[in-house]
């Protein structure tokens, strides 16, 4: 990952995106074994809890970067789609960080 900024629009997004996409991870191979393996269900409400608020930020974020022109349409809804996929943000920093550079 190359270094973003928390002062870029895009910088935002791609840091928000990395750890929503490790948020869904934790969701999916901690929290969800957990619950139907172990028996706690309260791992799922914790981390699906952190893991929504976290979506929901960063769709935030992606909008707000979009309106303001710093990231195109394309990387939006290709970043948003990422978000939908386990691995999907990490795959799509590298094309972020040239939209974060082109200013």
């Amino acid at each position: 990952m190359n270094k973003a900024s928390f002062a870029h629009p895009v910088g935002r997004v791609r840091i928000v995106g990395w750890i929503e996409g490790i948020s869904y991870l934790l969701l999916l191979g901690v929290a969800m074994p957990l619950k139907y393996l172990a028996d706690l269900p309260m791992a799922v409400k914790i981390v699906g809890w952190a893991h929504g608020v976290l979506f929901v930020v960063l769709m935030l974020l992606i909008l707000i970067a979009w309106i303001g022109k710093k990231l195109s349409f394309g990387h939006s809804a290709l970043m948003v789609i990422a978000s939908l996929l386990p691995f999907g943000p990490f795959f799509i920093d590298r094309k972020l960080a040239a939209d974060e550079s082109g200013d």
